[in-house]
Order: structure tokens, then C-alpha cells, then sequence
């Protein structure tokens, strides 16, 4: 009876590693998709909400070469929507499709995507259009994101 309970448990558990995986893996199309509906024309504070929802309330972000610093702070989560606030709607037409997404273990993903923008900057009204491939790469904490790193390829 103890092999038989050990080797449920063993099983059980098994399988959970194999499910959190799986998970992992459809988290990142989930958070593609909620972060790139942040992006499109007519998004509102309301699709920003549900991005961040994703996210550790000490957020910490780099955006190569922009910005290097990746430390968490406390009001990580507060940054990133004060910033994010500033440019949303700012695109006119935006496009992404996700190439590739790569788990490792149970703490981090990375998904590759190319993107098209095109629009006004905010801060200047000077008109911006670009394309261009990046990697994020997420290091998860629990079942949210705790450290964001873009990079463009």
C-alpha cells in the first residue's frame, strides 16, 4: 500500500511539473496578447489594466538600449503604467505576430515577436513608423511577471 501511495505521489507530482510547463507556455501567448493590445490604436486603460494585472506590483523592466536598469522597486508597477499611460493611443496602425516562444524550467519564458507601428509621438507630435523583431525575455515570480527585458534584434 505505501508503494502505491509513493507512486501516486510521485506521479501526481510529475505531472504537475509537466502542467506548469504547459502553462508557462500558454502564459506567454496570454501575455503577448494582452501587452500588444496595450499597443493598437484604440486602446484604452482598460487593456493597459488588464496587461499590468500580469505583472509583480515591484515590476522591474529594462528596454535595451533605452533603458538598462532592471531592478525591482517598489513602485515598479506604478512606473510602467504612469509611462505606459503617456503613449497609449499614441500609434495610428499597429501589427505584431509572435515567431517564437521559448520555457525555461518553471521561472522563465521568452517570446520573440516582430511588430509594426506607425503614429504620433506624444512628446514631440513628430509622426514615427517603424518594424522591428524583439525578444522579452520574463522572469516569472509565482504565477506573475517579476523582471521584463526587452531587447531588439
Amino acid at each position: 500500500m505505501k508503494h502505491l501511495i509513493l507512486f501516486t505521489l510521485l506521479f501526481c507530482s510529475s505531472f504537475s511539473l509537466l502542467a506548469k510547463e504547459l502553462n508557462l507556455e500558454r502564459f506567454a501567448h496570454h501575455y503577448f496578447k494582452l501587452m500588444t493590445e496595450t499597443q493598437k490604436p484604440n486602446a484604452t486603460s482598460k487593456e493597459l489594466e488588464s496587461y499590468l494585472s500580469l505583472l509583480t506590483d515591484d515590476i522591474g523592466h529594462s528596454h535595451l538600449p533605452y533603458v538598462v536598469d532592471d531592478s525591482r522597486l517598489p513602485d515598479g508597477k506604478a512606473s510602467m503604467r504612469k509611462g505606459m499611460t503617456f503613449y497609449l493611443g499614441a500609434h495610428d496602425k499597429y501589427e505584431a505576430t509572435l515567431l517564437d516562444v521559448f520555457v525555461f524550467n518553471n521561472s522563465a519564458i521568452a517570446i520573440r515577436y516582430k511588430n509594426y507601428a506607425k503614429g504620433v509621438h506624444p512628446q514631440n507630435n513628430q509622426p514615427i513608423e517603424y518594424s522591428q523583431t524583439m525578444m522579452e525575455v520574463l522572469e516569472l515570480e509565482g504565477d506573475k511577471v517579476a523582471v521584463i527585458r526587452k531587447y531588439h534584434e
